[in-house]
């Protein structure tokens, strides 16, 4: 048993000098580090702004004329398409001055007639022979031709207003949308929306929801990044996360002094209506741009932020100070310190120590992959 012993104290002290010769560490004896490479990757940084959708346009339709609602044709949430007939107003008295003047339109259109004729006969007689119609029964004739073919003019202009106040009691759709709001039923006293009164009541409210808006305040700081046509991530929480993709319509280009924000908006396609005025919505820009920059993920940052645990050649831990630029959700930019290649520790190293050599371990990887 003792020359056994002793003959594996001597091949354990061989493998030991072997190792040592060779220079390499012993690695059934060292630590496990996680490490990650420095690579080269496009960063920005991110920003999340809340915004809310509101419809392309919005009206909220009145009437011209006062009368009461004969029809009402529709009721919140209800598609019209342009041109539908909403409601229907009823306005006797309306209805009885255009009787009215279509009698004085035909009235004045006869009266016109046997003044034309007098005229016209008057005129004949007197090239036929001179003189004997005095010229004063001339003039007076020619005058009541005249007169009365104005008549007809006012008569008829007359007759128009009327048909276009009583157009104005057929209250239409101006544009493909969704009914939002209904104020008024059948029976009720509309008062005309031209006038100063403010009980003046509109009938409907209708939206243009198939094409929304999403306007979204932006801090001066990173209006430089941003450009009309630029595409933007738009995320409804209200709708699981649901992850849209726009692109920026407008802006105001002029930032508000009180708020030192520009307005941009993003017009949002909305075809099935599954969006509606009034969802909160959260915008991802993508600002500081810096494509192909060294990378290194956030968690390999320790102290203030600016130094760095990596392993070197000799597989040793080294504290390295690094200068860092812009910051990811995941991955911070190297300006100095590092290069590509370097491994940098991961994870939580607080267990190992500089100057410490280990084996190393890609982060989710077997050990002795980096």
């Amino acid at each position: 048993m003792l020359v056994l012993l002793a003959g594996g104290l001597a091949c354990g002290c061989s493998r030991h000098a072997a190792a040592t010769a060779s220079g390499r560490p012993d690695e059934s004896a060292l630590r496990v580090a996680g490490v990650a490479k420095v690579t080269r990757e496009d960063l920005f940084r991110q920003v999340t702004i809340p915004a809310e959708f509101r419809p392309y346009v919005e009206v909220e339709l009145h009437s011209k004329v006062s009368g009461y609602v004969k029809d009402m044709n529709v009721d919140f949430g209800d598609k019209v398409k342009a041109g539908q007939l909403l409601a229907v107003l009823e306005v006797p008295e309306l209805r009885d001055e255009l009787t009215n003047a279509i009698a004085m339109e035909q009235k004045a259109e006869a009266n016109y007639s046997s003044a034309h004729l007098n005229y016209s006969r008057l005129s004949e007689v007197n090239k036929a022979h001179p003189n004997l119609v005095a010229q004063q029964d001339l003039d007076n004739a020619a005058a009541n031709d005249e007169s009365s073919a104005a008549s007809i003019a006012a008569a008829k202009a007359e007759v128009g207003r009327l048909r276009t106040l009583e157009a104005y009691t057929r209250i239409t759709a101006p544009f493909d949308g969704v009914v939002t709001w209904r104020y008024a039923d059948p029976g009720a006293l509309i008062q005309a929306g031209t006038t100063s009164d403010s009980q003046s009541l509109p009938l409907v409210r209708v939206s243009d929801n198939y094409l929304l808006r999403l306007d979204f305040p932006v801090s001066v700081d990173f209006v430089q990044y941003l450009q009309v046509g630029d595409q933007v991530e738009v995320r409804v929480d209200s709708l699981g996360g649901r992850k849209l993709s726009g692109k920026i319509t407008r802006s105001t280009n002029k930032v508000d002094e009180d708020t030192r924000t520009m307005m941009f908006e993003i017009e949002v396609p909305n075809p099935k209506l599954e969006l509606s005025p009034g969802m909160y919505a959260t915008v991802v820009l993508k600002v500081e741009n810096h494509p192909n920059a060294l990378a290194i993920p956030i968690e390999a940052v320790t102290g203030k932020g600016n130094s760095v645990l990596m392993v070197n050649a000799n597989h040793e831990i080294e504290a390295r100070p690094v200068t860092l630029g812009v910051e990811t959700p995941d991955k911070y930019e190297v300006l100095s310190g590092l290069k590509e290649g370097d491994l940098v520790l991961a994870g939580n190293p607080r267990h190992l120590q500089p100057g410490e050599k280990v084996q190393t371990r890609a982060v989710d990887g077997p050990p002795g992959e980096p």
